[in-house]
């Protein structure tokens, strides 16, 4: 082995290379405030998803025909 080779072993195996621990602390910030983000994103969508009905197939529920809410049906106020 060459001695850069040794050196580089040595720092590897130490574990408190140069950059040992200095980002550590900004990296879990941001993992932990990702972590409540997508918490908070699942907890509005199933607050969401509780609101929709169980199906769209019923017509009487939506108060509307097949032709839309614009549709023109003849009749003249």
């Amino acid at each position: 082995m060459t001695a850069m080779n040794v050196a580089a072993v040595q720092v590897l195996a130490d574990g408190n290379g140069p950059e040992f621990g200095k980002a550590s602390p900004l990296g879990l910030l941001m993992i932990l405030l990702l972590l409540i983000a997508a918490g908070l994103l699942v907890w509005s969508m199933s607050k969401h998803l509780k609101k929709i009905p169980k199906s769209f197939d019923n017509k009487e529920d939506s108060g509307e025909d097949d032709k839309g809410p614009d549709a023109d049906d003849g009749s003249k106020p």
